[in-house]
């Protein structure tokens, strides 16, 4: 067997002009982690700054043997701080910075609106972590689908139902019974459109965070917006369903304003950026309205 040290290419120095490289690593690493008790297959990035412009590379292995720290406890801002901390210390006298970015989708159990049904949703969501010279960075990202009603097609369809009305009864008495019956037959003769929606949210978390609160952005999200999407559901959730969106007619500049004004609500977090998109059933295209607070 041979027993000689086998070659480090990565150590040796760069034969091109002295050029540092803001970041250097591996993409797309699949890795199970826990958030929570709910484990969820994910990947991740990791690199770290190449800083001694001479240096031929780093040492990936080095990263990717530093990453099995994730898969033993919960995720949690120190357990990221401290993967990030051997990125570096792996990485003595090359790099001062490092990178971490983990995606996934989170599969979570939520109840139906009315019957005891429950049924599985899969929310993306992100994890951004950055250690450098200035300090611990740390953003989180999480993706939810609701209905949106448009309010201005909601105003149209009322005016032709109103239009049908008069037609109907211009020559007939107000009964209750036949305005019963008119109501739950063909008098509705236009409903407004709604469509599927997302709204990415992004939040940065300030130094002390000792926890990663997606549950918490999530059930704020959710109860801003008050039409999420559902999963089980039985004809009375359906009936709750139609009832929420009817009450709760939004653009997407609307939706935009109400998890504006949750965040701003939120305790533990320095700054968030939102982004919806409402995928119009009327038109070809989407509409779209984004809002931040000290974002940057």
């Amino acid at each position: 067997m041979n027993s000689q040290p086998l070659p480090d290419i990565a150590a040796q120095r760069s034969a091109h002009a002295n050029v540092p490289l803001d970041r250097v690593g591996m993409g797309g690493i699949a890795l199970p982690v826990l958030l929570g008790e709910q484990p969820i297959n994910a990947q991740v990035d990791a690199g770290v700054s190449l800083d001694d412009g001479q240096s031929r590379g780093i040492h990936m292995s080095r990263l990717y043997l530093a990453l099995a720290a994730l898969q033993g406890e919960p995720l949690s801002p120190a357990l990221l701080r401290y993967v990030l901390e051997n990125f570096l210390v792996s990485h003595y006298g090359l790099s001062h910075c490092a990178y971490l970015e983990l995606c996934g989708d989170w599969l979570l159990s939520r109840p139906a609106l009315v019957s005891p049904l429950a049924g599985y949703k899969a929310y993306p969501l992100t994890i951004n972590a950055r250690l450098d010279p200035a300090g611990f960075h740390l953003e989180l990202g999480l993706r939810v689908t609701y209905s949106s009603t448009c309010p201005c097609s909601a105003a149209l369809a009322r005016q032709l139902i109103q239009q049908r009305f008069a037609a109907d009864f211009a020559d007939r008495p107000l009964d209750f019974d036949a305005l019963h019956a008119w109501l739950g037959s063909t008098g509705i003769v236009a409903t407004p459109h709604s469509q599927r929606s997302d709204a990415h949210i992004r939040v940065r978390l300030p130094d002390e965070a000792n926890a990663l609160p997606f549950l918490a952005l999530l059930d704020g999200a959710e109860a801003a917006l008050g039409t999420a999407v559902q999963s089980a559901v039985k004809r009375a959730d359906e009936q709750a369903f139609a009832l929420a969106n009817g009450q709760n007619l939004m653009f997407c500049e609307d939706a935009a304003r109400r998890l504006c004004q949750a965040l701003l609500k939120m305790p533990g977090i320095d700054a968030f950026h939102i982004q919806v998109t409402h995928a119009e059933s009327l038109h070809a295209h989407d509409a779209v309205a984004s809002a931040s607070h000290g974002w940057c």
